[in-house]
């Protein structure tokens, strides 16, 4: 049942991204531009998105669990980390230079273009090298975390 739910949740995820039309690269790109064209109605999404979870998130947390998981998963730490600052970096360049983040590319996947089948694939190397070359870090907090919070390998969608 919880798999149905993810499901329409990315769907409707999914046709979000594609009515607003940030599947397409150049809105993004365009948003980034601010010394030339700029294309503000990212901004607008963005504040949508941000109003609508600062108001659900408040009454969510107050449950004692998701409705489909036995716990919440909220990151333990929010510390501003040396891993942090590079893999925000990471991605930012890569959204800059692409114009694509994983969200609207999966999205994507129901229209697809050239530019995409390049970027997945280099998308889902980097989880993968991501998830080997750090295994050993994962496996250290999993033995130290309880048995329902493991790391898991990293899965698309």
């Amino acid at each position: 049942m919880a798999n149905i739910f993810a499901l329409i949740t990315g769907l409707i995820f999914g046709f979000g991204l594609a009515l607003s039309g940030m599947t397409h690269p150049e809105k993004v790109l365009g948003f980034l531009d601010v010394a030339g064209q700029w294309d503000t109605s990212l901004l607008f999404v963005l504040c949508g998105a941000v109003g609508v979870t600062v108001v659900s998130f408040r009454f969510i947390t107050k449950l004692k669990a998701p409705v489909f998981a036995p716990i919440f998963r909220l990151p333990e730490s929010n510390a501003i980390d040396k891993p942090l600052l590079i893999g925000s970096a990471l991605f930012g360049t890569g959204w800059g230079i692409s114009g694509y983040c994983p969200g609207p590319a999966v999205a994507l996947l129901a229209s697809p273009n050239w530019e995409l089948w390049v970027f997945l694939p280099a998308m889902l190397l980097g989880y993968v090298l991501h998830w080997y070359l750090f295994k050993p870090q994962a496996q250290k907090s999993a033995a130290a975390a309880p048995e329902n919070t493991k790391a898991e390998p990293p899965t698309c969608g």
